[in-house]
């Protein structure tokens, strides 16, 4: 009861912040809605918004309402599949502007977690916040050693706040998808349970950590993106500690310019290093925003990215990560038959779809793209109007696919305020292709095979017997298969890609297995070591047939 009251209070405060910024046409989306526009009487100063566009008002509304409000907009801003340009443009602007909570409340949830006080765990800890944000706020440190470090600390009761307004969210949403002309397309709900995902995950320190060393260990050694180092024993589900870092902010252009940082450059990096993180890593920072990218200009002629904030990384799966490199290659090269086949051959739309229609629809979206000057050219604005393009072939996009998007087009913007002349596509192709080159190449293949062949010679001794009883089921006819209708419909739906890679896994295991039989049967010429020539070529050969097979 109390709840359900404390829950009103909470509503008729929003809706008197949305009528107050006359966003009438959120207030009567729902009919259940509509009599909250009377609360308009009650809230001067509307009428000189009346005239801004509704966007800015949102975005001001969205701010008035509070920290987890904003957090909500700024999700929302990435989901430009979904939500009309306008409002997304606007959303993208929200900022976390929410005042410190007091240095000695942080200090007692370091020392809580960490079990002992600040002066023994750290040489100093300063009380005044570095940086204050929704969910955190940071506090500069030295360790005992004298290393600098910087100390996040989660804000208190900030769970208990999030499951409320995310409640009250979920409350709101499940009435405009009932009631809203268009609430079945946008899927109000849809947004709030991606934004429950990763709020609470934002929550957990140990999981930011975890990122973090992750990307860090990706790019070991790399001068062109650099990773604070994690400092795990000073790590709790509330309390990060990281290194601290030296730089220029990459918003501020005119001091990169001024400290002689070569611009061109930079920018090339930066689209270099998405390109890694997707398709060599398969692990991405998929909130790469101004305010989390900093430059180390110690050279200024090969600047160093420095990324902060790993609260939101995103992955995608083997089959995801292998489309979507193709459908890149493909459109680079503007082969849109290839990916509209692509596309079906991913399950991304029906298996029914007539691809000559799925062709012609994207080549309508990519020819007026790539008729612009080469400096104009967006493929993450490419990406998106072909998920549009997509949902008029009814198909429901993966949140880590919008991620991806979302984070190509900041990469991109990034890449364009640094360097307005950036050609994305000379900057992309040739590092897409070197990518697959290397993680396709013999090297690489060579790696995976090592790692894979003990798995199958483990296995072997069994083959001879698993065949015999397969034939002989067959041969009495006893041999039975049962397929499921959902199963069957799964299959007729990538018949096409499994059909290649079934062929491929035939003749890998084929001639896998005839390698092994030679090895094993010492027929052939021979190494020194007493292994059949023949056999290991006919092994290497068959292996490779067999992870072509599997990467698909």
């Amino acid at each position: 009861m109390i709840r359900g009251v404390r829950q009103f209070a909470r509503l008729l405060k929003i809706s008197a912040i949305l009528s107050r910024y006359r966003l009438d046409e959120f207030l009567e989306a729902t009919h259940l809605y509509r009599p909250m526009s009377l609360l308009r009487v009650f809230t001067p100063g509307g009428k000189e918004l009346a005239d801004r566009p509704r966007g800015e008002r949102l975005r001001m509304a969205l701010q008035e309402m509070g920290p987890i409000y904003v957090k909500f907009g700024q999700i929302v801003s990435t989901r430009r599949d979904l939500v009309p340009p306008d409002i997304a443009d606007e959303l993208a602007l929200l900022q976390d502007q929410v005042p410190p909570f007091p240095g000695e409340e942080a200090q007692a949830i370091v020392e809580k977690a960490l079990g002992k006080p600040v002066a023994e765990l750290f040489g100093s800890f300063e009380l005044a916040p570095l940086a204050s944000a929704s969910i955190a706020q940071v506090h500069e440190a030295t360790l005992t050693d004298g290393r600098e470090v910087v100390v996040k600390v989660v804000r208190p009761g900030i769970r208990r706040q999030i499951r409320r307004d995310i409640d009250l969210l979920m409350t709101i949403a499940q009435l405009a998808e009932k009631y809203w002309e268009s609430g079945a397309r946008v899927k109000p709900t849809e947004f709030v349970r991606e934004f429950e995902m990763f709020i609470f995950d934002e929550l957990d320190m140990i999981r930011e950590a975890a990122n973090a060393s992750a990307l860090r260990h990706n790019f070991e050694g790399s001068a062109e993106l650099y990773v604070p180092e994690i400092h795990w024993p000073y790590c709790k589900e509330r309390v990060l500690v990281m290194e601290r870092i030296h730089g220029i902010p990459i918003s501020d252009v005119r001091a990169l310019r001024e400290a002689g940082v070569n611009m061109e450059k930079l920018a090339k990096t930066g689209i270099r290093v998405f390109y890694t993180q997707v398709f060599r890593d398969n692990l991405f920072h998929a909130d790469m925003h101004p305010g989390n990218i900093y430059v180390d200009v110690s050279n200024p002629q090969n600047p160093t990215y420095i990324a902060l904030d790993f609260g939101i990384v995103a992955s995608l799966t083997q089959k995801d990560l292998y489309f979507i490199s193709e459908n890149f290659l493909a459109m680079f090269n503007r082969d849109y038959y290839r990916v509209a086949l692509l596309h079906q051959e991913a399950g991304w739309v029906p298996h029914d779809t007539r691809l000559e229609e799925l062709e012609a629809a994207i080549r309508a979206v990519g020819e007026p793209v790539f008729s612009r000057p080469l400096n104009e050219i967006s493929f993450g604005e490419l990406m998106l109007k072909l998920i549009h393009v997509a949902y008029r072939f009814r198909l429901d996009i993966q949140p880590q696919l919008i991620m991806l998007q979302k984070t190509l087009l900041n990469i991109e913007g990034l890449g364009r305020e640094l360097f307005p002349e950036l050609d994305v596509l000379a900057a992309s192709k040739p590092e897409l292709e070197r990518i697959l080159r290397e993680k396709h190449g013999i090297d690489n293949t060579a790696k995976e095979l090592r790692e894979r062949l003990p798995g199958w010679l483990a296995k072997l001794p069994d083959m001879p017997g698993l065949l015999h009883d397969y034939l002989k089921q067959a041969t009495d006819g006893t041999l039975t298969t049962r397929i499921d209708r959902r199963d069957l419909e799964a299959l007729r739906a990538s018949d096409r890609v499994n059909g290649r890679s079934t062929s491929q896994a035939i003749a890998g295991g084929a001639l896998f297995f005839s390698g092994a039989l030679m090895t094993a049967l010492e027929t052939g010429p021979w190494f020194a070591w007493g292994a059949s020539t023949l056999g290991l070529l006919s092994l290497a050969a068959g292996a490779w047939l067999l992870l072509r097979a599997l990467r698909r």
